[in-house]
C-alpha cells in the first residue's frame, strides 16, 4: 500500500480507504450486502495486513453497529490504535439496531428532537456515543456526513463545536461530505476566519460516470488544500464489470438508477473495458487508477479476502494521456446528485 498527505494536513492515509458501510447487520434498511460481525472481523485485519491503514465508518451504518465492530476489530486483534486511522461521520441519528426507520432530517422535532443535524448539543453528543462504540478516545477525522440550514443561519456555532472537539483532542481532524461547494466555502471560511479548526477533507460523490464535482468542489478543494476521499469510486459496481451484465442488486437498486442512468455511461464504460483488456487487469482497477490520478484516495467497500488482497492493483496502473483522454471523452453534464 502507498500513502499520502490528506490535504495540506500532515496526516498520511492509504491511497485506498476501507469503507466499512459494509459492516454491521445485514437487516439494516433492507441491505443483505451488509457483513454480519462474524464476517466483518476478518476483513478488518486482513486490511489492516495489507496496510489499509484508513477506515472510514459512520455513525449512522447499520446504526452505530459498523462503529462496534470497527472497535472490536482493534480490540480482539491487538491493533494499536496510533497505528489505524479512524474517520467516522455524524448529522443522521442512530436508531434502535434493528430499527428500519429513515427519518427526515429536516424534521428535528418529537421523539427525536436534537438527536440529529448539526447544533452544537447534537455534535457533542454524537461524538460521546462515536466514541463509545469505537471503544476508543480519539477520532482521527471527524466528518459531516451532510448538512442543514446550520450552513445558513449560524455557520458559527457548528464551526465551533468542532474546533473545541479538536482543542479538546477527542477528534483531530475536521471532514466534509457531499455539500454544495458554497456550503463547504461558508463552512470552511468560517472557521478560517476565526482562527479555527477547518476542513482537511472532502468525501464525495466521484467517478467516471459522475463528474459534476469537477466544476467548483474539486477546484476549491485543490486550492484550499482539502483533500479528496470519494465514495462510490466503482458507480456502485457499474465500472466493475462491462455494461450489459447486471447483478440481482444492481436490477433492484434505486439509487444506481437514480444516479447513473445517463445514455453516455454505456460508452464510457465500453471505453473503460477496452483500456483493461489492454492492460490486462480489471476494470475497478482502472477506474481507480484514474482517480488516484486526480490525487484522491477512494473509500472502496471490500466485502471479501479476495478484494482487499487486490485492492493495491490500481497503485501499479499509471494511465497515459491518450488512456485518460479515451475515459474522459464520453462524458457530458449531468444532473447533481447525492447531496
Amino acid at each position: 500500500m502507498e500513502y499520502q498527505r490528506l490535504g495540506k494536513s500532515s496526516l498520511k492515509v492509504s491511497k485506498v480507504i476501507l469503507g466499512c458501510m459494509t459492516f454491521g447487520n445485514p437487516s439494516w434498511k433492507g441491505s443483505p450486502w451488509v457483513l454480519s460481525e462474524e464476517e466483518s472481523l476478518p476483513l478488518l485485519k486482513r486490511a489492516y495486513d495489507c496496510g489499509i491503514n484508513t477506515w472510514d465508518t459512520a455513525n449512522t451504518y447499520s446504526n452505530g453497529q459498523s462503529e462496534v465492530i470497527v472497535g472490536k476489530a482493534l480490540k480482539k486483534y491487538a491493533i494499536p490504535r496510533s497505528r489505524v486511522v479512524i474517520m467516522t461521520k455524524l448529522f443522521y441519528p442512530v436508531m434502535d439496531i434493528d430499527s428500519n426507520a429513515r427519518p427526515n432530517p429536516a424534521v428535528n422535532d418529537g421523539p427525536l428532537v436534537n438527536q440529529m443535524g448539526l447544533s452544537r448539543k447534537h455534535i457533542f453528543d454524537a461524538v460521546e456515543a462515536s466514541l463509545e462504540r469505537l471503544n476508543t478516545t480519539y477520532i482521527d477525522v471527524l466528518q459531516l456526513h451532510r448538512v442543514d440550514e446550520t450552513v445558513r443561519t449560524n455557520p458559527e456555532e457548528l464551526m465551533k463545536a468542532l474546533h473545541d472537539l479538536v482543542q479538546m483532542g477527542k477528534v483531530h481532524y475536521l471532514g466534509a461530505s457531499s455539500m454544495h461547494c458554497w456550503q463547504l466555502a461558508r463552512l470552511h471560511y468560517t472557521a478560517k476566519m476565526n482562527g479555527w479548526t477547518g476542513f482537511s477533507s472532502m468525501q464525495n460523490l466521484y467517478n467516471l460516470l459522475y463528474r459534476e464535482e469537477e466544476r467548483d468542489i474539486n477546484p476549491f478543494c485543490e486550492v484550499e488544500g482539502v483533500g479528496l476521499i470519494p465514495w462510490s469510486p466503482l458507480a456502485r459496481g457499474l465500472l466493475t464489470r462491462p455494461f450489459d451484465v447486471q447483478t440481482e442488486r444492481s436490477k433492484q437498486d434505486v439509487k444506481t438508477a437514480k444516479w447513473f442512468s445517463s445514455e453516455q455511461n454505456e460508452k464510457i464504460v465500453a471505453n473503460l473495458t477496452s483500456v483493461a483488456e489492454k492492460r490486462e487487469c480489471s476494470m475497478s482497477a482502472v477506474a481507480m487508477a484514474w482517480l488516484l490520478s486526480k490525487s484522491a484516495c477512494p473509500i472502496v467497500g471490500l466485502n471479501s479476502l479476495e478484494r482487499i488482497e487486490s485492492a493495491g492493483e490500481a497503485l501499479s496502473i499509471h494511465l497515459s494521456e491518450d488512456e485518460i483522454r479515451l475515459l474522459e471523452e464520453p462524458y457530458r453534464p449531468v444532473e447533481v446528485q447525492a447531496i
